[in-house]
């Protein structure tokens, strides 16, 4: 009697035979940072001469931007994670704004053969820029390869993220480790949660269409308010924490979400602050928001104030934090095979949905196509 071999496990992704990690991108190179930028601001106006300004933070690091380096890191983490949880499906990367595009990696997928594909973006909150720009971008794409007679794969998304165990908890642990060495400066301590400031009509319409809106900074909030109370609990702290915002770059006459960091940072050395702890938790991974802003513009200027900062590191590609990519991919994966809804992370604000509803975090400039929603 011949022995029967049990059948193979079902992959834990199954139905996705693809994984897309959509992101941002940068350049690479002095002379792509010009036309990167053109394509960050189209439809904008905004002069060359302007885009050259900005341009400078680019050369200030040799003309090439971290996030694609970091990108390539986390692709590589994310296959090891998949290796061990015995799931082979391949991972692709696309970007909005530089190589390799979007339209590329979909490209790729279907010369792969691939039909349905999980995308992960690396932005965890839900904004019009940090969300529906993305599903903008992979409608266009679609679009792209449908003019060049190429059938793009079916996609879905990973829901916002930022308050996931795998992205809270992360950052939780990581601003704990920063703050143990300074816990000692006492009521000079100062901690500042980071993200990128938006402007407030944006942040006004984000979340879904029939909703208060805000999400954006309300997760944010959110988030600050939970990692406090852990770190304060386990460290005996009493830190109040708050939120502040950084690269702003919008018109002088257009509202963005304030306080700047620098400004903050200003004020709290009035107030006789002696050491602050820049917690970046609006940002993925050390791209050029962080080493800019932050670890050179914020530095700078608590040099010139006296103060001692210290800069929390991002997720990056920490290890709880890639589990937790993971996690999210299985759950869209159970999602699509209909086996039960998503459940909330924190009961005052439910995980927001993987699929958008009508009206969600609109484009107020005009109306443009979007994958991965009811609208």
């Amino acid at each position: 009697m011949g022995v029967t071999n049990p059948p193979a496990a079902a992959d834990p992704l199954s139905p996705y035979d693809g994984i897309l990690l959509l992101s941002f991108g940068g350049p690479e190179a002095a002379e792509e940072i010009i036309p990167f930028l053109r394509r960050v601001t189209a439809g904008k106006g905004i002069p060359d001469e302007r885009l050259a300004v900005v341009g400078q933070h680019y050369h200030l690091f040799g003309g090439r931007s971290p996030i694609n380096d970091q990108n390539r890191a986390l692709l590589a983490a994310l296959r090891t994670e998949l290796d061990a949880r015995g799931s082979d499906v391949p991972v692709l990367w696309g970007n909005r704004n530089s190589a390799p595009f979007t339209a590329e990696a979909l490209g790729e997928a279907a010369e792969r053969g691939l039909e349905r594909l999980v995308a992960v973006v690396t932005s965890a909150y839900p904004s019009y820029s940090s969300c529906r720009q993305y599903r903008e971008d992979l409608a266009a794409a679609v679009a792209q390869l449908g003019d060049a007679g190429q059938d793009a794969p079916a996609i879905d998304k990973v829901r916002p993220y930022a308050l996931h165990p795998g992205f809270s908890r992360t950052n939780s642990r990581l601003v704990r480790e920063a703050l143990e060495p300074v816990a000692a400066a006492g009521e000079g301590l100062r901690l500042l949660f980071v993200t990128h400031s938006i402007p407030d009509a944006m942040d006004e319409m984000s979340g879904p269409g029939d909703g208060d809106g805000r999400e954006y900074s309300r997760e944010h909030v959110a988030l600050a308010a939970a990692i406090r109370d852990e770190v304060n609990a386990a460290l005996g702290l009493d830190l109040a924490g708050e939120l502040v915002f950084c690269s702003r770059s919008g018109p002088p006459h257009q509202p963005w979400l304030e306080p700047d960091v620098n400004d903050r940072l200003a004020e709290l050395a009035d107030e006789g602050a002696t050491t602050v702890v820049l917690a970046p938790i609006g940002f993925v991974s050390d791209h050029m928001e962080v080493v800019y802003d932050l670890d050179t513009e914020a530095r700078a200027t608590c040099e010139r104030l006296g103060l001692q900062m210290v800069r929390v590191p991002t997720v990056g590609t920490d290890s709880d934090f890639v589990t937790g990519l993971v996690d999210l991919l299985e759950e869209r994966a159970a999602e699509a095979r209909g086996e039960g809804p998503v459940p909330a992370q924190w009961p005052d604000l439910p995980a927001r949905p993987s699929v958008c509803d009508p009206g969600c975090c609109p484009n107020l400039r005009e109306a443009r196509p979007a994958l991965c929603g009811r609208d």
